[in-house]
């Protein structure tokens, strides 16, 4: 390969590395052309799988910040998925290849600029895509929300029994107030009255 022509594609692998979201590192030995094509079909629309030179892919990793992650990785003849939407849907693509064509080796990788184990990778892959849990977290919001706004207005009819049950308190309580208090007015504003013993004793 021409050096221009080495330039050109360790720039365009720093690109990839720089405009993927995640990146997996795979070792492709024996594998068909018929079976390289069928890998690239289950990984999904957001993502690619590309046969790389290892030497230019050292220099790309390095150049994208991702060097020490992956270049141990660089060792037999390597592939790399580029994924740039979900890593999840990719990921089980990976993993399900790999356990149907175990000539398929993953070696590892990058997500988000972060080294990646083999079995890190496979656990993503048992993760839910990501339309997915967004849609359970919209619905778990969508509750929330419903709750919190059924709430809010039963507030007024609650507040309204509440003033109702006071006021019919504070009404079947005032009447007995007032007779206790009439009750009690005449008993002391009673004037006193003669008898006729007191008549007899003055005369």
């Amino acid at each position: 390969m021409a050096r221009a022509d080495k330039v050109a594609a360790v720039a365009e692998l720093t690109e990839r590395f720089q405009a993927s979201s995640g990146a997996v590192l795979t070792e492709y030995r024996g594998l068909t052309v018929a079976q390289l094509g069928e890998l690239r079909q289950s990984l999904g629309e957001n993502a690619t799988f590309t046969v790389v030179k290892n030497t230019l892919t050292k220099l790309a990793a390095t150049e994208a910040g991702v060097g020490a992650e992956l270049e141990q990785l660089l060792i037999g003849p390597s592939a790399i998925a580029f994924v740039e939407g979900d890593v999840v849907e990719a990921a089980k693509g990976l993993r399900d290849f790999a356990k149907a064509n175990p000539l398929l080796v993953i070696k590892g990788g990058v997500l988000d600029g972060k080294g990646m184990t083999p079995a890190e990778i496979t656990r993503l892959a048992d993760l839910e895509p990501r339309d997915v849990l967004l849609a359970k977290l919209a619905g778990a919001m969508k509750a929330t929300m419903a709750n919190a706004a059924a709430t809010m207005a039963a507030l007024p009819t609650q507040m309204a029994r509440l003033l109702a049950a006071l006021e019919a308190k504070q009404a079947a309580g005032a009447p007995a107030d007032a007779a206790d208090a009439a009750d009690a007015a005449p008993a002391e504003a009673a004037p006193e009255t003669a008898t006729p013993e007191d008549g007899a004793a003055d005369a």
